[in-house]
């Protein structure tokens, strides 16, 4: 193939982590903001790294980088809120992504019959409790059993992050 780059193992490190980071730019994936509850207030921050692993118990996976302060709270919460991000909720991923939570007391937090808080403007919130947490590098993924669903009343396409941004599917990007 004519103009492509291949990384061989006996790259260093540095080269493999570029190329590394470079393939997955070029690899779409869904968007979610999870959320937990810490000593300060509610938290959260933008993750594109939410997978569903089984149905029956309803189980999904993550990774955090564990630099992160909302990080921090999430890995140590017993309970947390995955919010699963269409088209209509793009401002609340970039929200998440920037440093800093919004307040316990502002309106774009609403709260489950659990009495947890989550975000009504997702498309959908899963309320989860941690099954286990597995240290890798600089970043923990974790799994974690489904406890309750909310659906969000509306629905906006599919929101992806491709390439350091923010992407919609719509029937336009079909392809078959």
């Amino acid at each position: 193939m004519t103009g492509t780059t291949t990384t061989t193992m006996s790259d260093a490190p540095a080269n493999l982590a570029e190329a590394y980071k470079s393939a997955f730019r070029g690899h779409p994936a869904g968007v979610a903001v999870i959320t937990a509850e810490g000593p300060d207030g509610p938290t959260g921050l933008t993750a594109s790294s939410v997978a569903s692993v089984a149905i029956d118990p309803p189980v999904l996976v993550f990774s955090l980088s564990t630099s992160s302060g909302s990080a921090g709270v999430v890995l140590g919460a017993p309970i947390f809120v995955v919010h699963l991000v269409d088209s209509l909720g793009v401002a609340l991923a970039k929200r998440f992504a920037s440093t800093g939570s919004p307040a316990a007391d502002d309106p774009i937090w609403g709260t489950l019959p659990s009495g947890d808080r989550y975000l009504p403007g997702a498309a959908t919130a899963l309320r989860c409790r941690p099954l286990s947490t597995t240290p890798i590098g600089s970043s923990t993924v974790v799994v974690a059993e489904v406890l309750d669903i909310v659906l969000g009343l509306e629905r906006g396409e599919p929101l992806v992050y491709h390439n350091r941004e923010f992407h919609s599917l719509t029937d336009r990007s079909r392809l078959s």
